[in-house]
């Protein structure tokens, strides 16, 4: 729990707007403390937005929300100190080393003997080898796992990963997901934006449907999956899978997808 007893995170009611685009309708949801939320939707669902609101770089239009017991309205301050977020882009500086990276965000945060922060980070996660060499000769995973390592100094109590594996290659998405597991072993709140069905059903204590700006359902995996009927045994018995939870809640074909894409 956090320093109030209350969820992690707590999002009530809220709404955001671009002029006649309502991207958030009314969303509401909870986050326990040291569990995985995956928020999961499709292009264009508000995912992103309502991420800047938690992480206080966008105001929301109506609504409230708390982060680690401080609401995001009031106390942007507090909030900062709490959290860490991590975009969909590793945001690491190619030009200096893996530890290098480390040690300027230690420094950044006034934080004493960075250059243990930097090594016991860059041992935990698998870099030491690499961490001589410029980030710009780093694999894909490697930039993504170090993003997140240098999202943990300071020791967040929240961190938010929003679409944290796009663009990433079958082995080093497994590698971001164990990962995104150890944090919240290790007692770290995580929220992730994902539109991968497989990476929310991997990952997820609890998953959040988001659609149209609105969560249209919110529970656990075997909660979501009882939402269907259960399966009739004919010669292979089939469980639904999230993606058939998901398809059948939001309803758009492959078709009508690609024709929102390219309307926008």
């Amino acid at each position: 729990m956090t320093r109030t007893g209350e969820p992690a995170i707590r999002v009530q009611n809220m709404e955001k707007s671009y002029k006649d685009l309502h991207v958030l309708r009314g969303v509401d949801f909870e986050v326990a403390a040291g569990s995985i939320f995956a928020l999961l939707g499709s292009n264009g669902a508000g995912k992103t937005t309502l991420v800047r609101i938690l992480s206080t770089l966008l105001k929301a239009d109506a609504g409230t929300a708390t982060v680690h017991g401080f609401d995001v309205a009031a106390n942007p301050g507090d909030v900062r100190e709490s959290i860490s977020l991590t975009g969909q882009f590793a945001a690491v500086d190619e030009v200096l080393t893996g530890r290098e990276n480390l040690v300027l965000v230690a420094k950044l945060r006034h934080l004493k003997n960075p250059g243990a922060i930097a090594d016991e980070l860059l041992g935990r996660f698998s870099l030491t080898e690499a961490s001589g060499r410029k980030a710009a000769e780093y694999s894909g995973g490697m930039r993504r796992r170090l993003d997140i390592a240098m999202s943990l100094i300071g020791e967040p109590k929240v961190i938010f990963l929003d679409e944290p594996t796009t663009g990433l290659d079958p082995q080093a998405r497994i590698d971001v997901w164990q990962t995104v597991k150890d944090l919240a072993q290790n007692g770290t709140t995580v929220l992730l934006t994902t539109q991968y069905l497989d990476e929310a059903e991997h990952l997820a204590d609890r998953i959040a449907i988001l659609h149209k700006g609105t969560i249209i359902q919110n529970g656990t995996l075997d909660e979501l999956k009882r939402l269907l009927p259960p399966a009739e045994i004919e010669y292979v018995e089939k469980q639904p899978s999230l993606e058939d939870v998901f398809l059948a809640l939001v309803g758009e074909t492959a078709e009508e997808q690609e024709e929102k894409e390219a309307s926008r």
